[in-house]
């Protein structure tokens, strides 16, 4: 399976990179910790309603199906409603905790900390999902595009395929004279917000219209969620769109190298994508872990659009027939185990150094 090929090869790259402490494997022996012994699960019964992300759906798919198989007697729905929707539902109290691509706004944080009586809202990264540039173009097999010329493209300002920008980023290559269809997210998305930060911070000159959930942009194609944009880009000739790496590997799509820092085109690869996490910071207080990435790395083949995606969550005050299981399931998908298993997801598992500073918030809940 493609994916299996792949997770080896990022495990691989991802361990060497960022020192991570597990990898995951294609055989089904139980994970185990440093000593030898079987991870340990804090197992809880009852149910448990989160939404948000769809950039973390096919990871959560995976935390829950590997924790219902270890505890018996749990209901664990996630639905993939967006980012904005997640939190919109936390909020309103639906939701017990959110999927989120981009930490809590300054003007959505109190009304989450409302939620949470004795407590605050706070931001936890469960896991990194880098953005790739997909695309379908007949005989183009390895675009490559700078940030200034992204930037044109989802604004409008290059609207064919043979313009003057994507040439000069691509000597030597023939491109067609086909009109440009920019594919967005029609939906609130953290995906959204995180890609327009990238080309506000890169491309400041190209890109004056900020960075938010909702895109900004006139004109483009909108498809609905993260399988909407790659099933987009897969059926439409001349179509270019940013989505989560794992929803391109599972389409098959095209990717483009992207112009970083340091003046080189990288491509997106597990290692490429690991050297610029390696540089992601952590600007929270306590137990709240906001990280801020630096999308103009001059890390030599570092990737430079990649995403945090976070789980919101009360520090205290969630509900007491919820509490355990929220705790069970995000402790495994903190645990070393839980991050082992998204390398073939395509995702990157958090940094050691991260890991446990989540793991540890999460044992704090109460």
């Amino acid at each position: 399976m493609k994916l299996q090929r792949y997770g080896t090869l990022a495990c691989l790259a991802l361990t060497a990179t960022l020192g991570l402490s597990a990898c995951g494997s294609d055989n089904n022996e139980p994970s185990t910790s440093a000593s030898g012994s079987a991870a340990a699960v804090d197992c809880a019964t009852g149910t448990v309603n989160a939404q948000g992300s769809s950039a973390q759906k096919n990871a959560m798919d995976e935390w829950i199906k590997a924790y219902q198989q270890k505890c018996q007697g749990t209901t664990i729905n996630y639905e993939p409603s967006g980012s904005g929707a997640g939190i919109t539902a936390f909020i309103n109290g639906t939701a017990d905790f959110a999927g989120s691509d981009s930490a809590l706004k300054a003007d959505e944080q109190p009304k989450a900390d409302a939620k949470c009586a004795g407590g605050a809202a706070i931001n936890l990264p469960m896991v990194i999902g880098p953005v790739a540039i997909a695309y379908n173009l007949n005989g183009v097999d390895n675009l490559q595009v700078k940030p200034a010329t992204l930037a044109k493209i989802f604004a409008g300002k290059v609207t064919k395929w043979d313009d003057a920008a994507i040439k000069a980023d691509n000597p030597g290559v023939t491109l067609p004279s086909t009109a440009i269809q920019a594919v967005h997210r029609s939906d609130e998305s953290g995906t959204t917000d995180n890609f327009t930060k990238f080309l506000s911070k890169t491309a400041e000159a190209d890109w004056t219209l900020g960075n938010a959930k909702a895109w900004k942009a006139p004109g483009g194609v909108g498809a609905a969620k993260s399988d909407g944009v790659a099933s987009k880009i897969k059926s439409t000739d001349g179509t270019i769109g940013y989505v989560e790496w794992s929803y391109a590997e599972n389409a098959s799509l095209k990717t483009a190298k992207v112009g970083n820092g340091a003046g080189e085109f990288a491509a997106l690869t597990a290692e490429s994508a690991g050297k610029t996490i390696a540089g992601a910071k952590i600007e929270g207080q306590g137990d709240d872990l906001k990280m801020s990435i630096d999308y103009n790395t001059k890390e030599a083949g570092a990737y430079p659009i990649v995403l945090a995606t976070y789980e919101i969550v009360c520090s205290k005050g969630l509900a007491a027939d919820k509490l355990k299981l929220v705790k069970g399931l995000l402790g495994h998908a903190a645990s070393a185990e839980g991050q082992a298993a998204l390398t073939e997801l395509g995702y990157a598992p958090l940094p050691e150094t991260v890991r446990t500073k989540v793991e540890t918030a999460v044992k704090n809940l109460s």
